[in-house]
């Protein structure tokens, strides 16, 4: 239904910066809320920051004050915006897209990027 695929990971020194980018293709009508997601090596995946198709976002503690998420609604990218960036923010990083499906929600996950920061 919609293929998500993210650019802009890589190594970084702490205190550096990145920012990611999710691009989508196929029924991207469908996309609502958009996210980022991380996975560090041996833990679970966590949600990094969301923002909903009007703008409203949303972030972890762990991150506040220090990424951005931001969307091009009219081509329905998403971004995020990482400075200040820790060793602990290394992780692969994970683009969602909640849609809206006729039998209901669903949801689609990009393959990730991979970040890694330095001490």
């Amino acid at each position: 239904q919609v293929q998500l695929v993210e650019s802009g990971g890589g190594l970084v020194q702490a205190g550096g910066s990145l920012r990611l980018s999710c691009t989508p293709s196929g029924f991207i009508f469908r996309i609502n809320d958009m996210g980022w997601y991380r996975q560090a090596p041996g833990k679970q995946r966590e949600l990094a920051a969301t923002i909903t198709k009007g703008g409203s976002t949303n972030y972890a503690d762990s991150v506040q004050g220090r990424f951005t998420i931001s969307r091009d609604n009219a081509k329905n990218t998403l971004y995020l915006q990482m400075n200040s960036l820790k060793p602990e923010d290394t992780a692969r990083y994970y683009c969602n897209a909640v849609l809206s499906l006729p039998g209901g929600r669903g949801e689609s996950w990009g393959q990730g990027t991979q970040v890694t920061v330095s001490s």
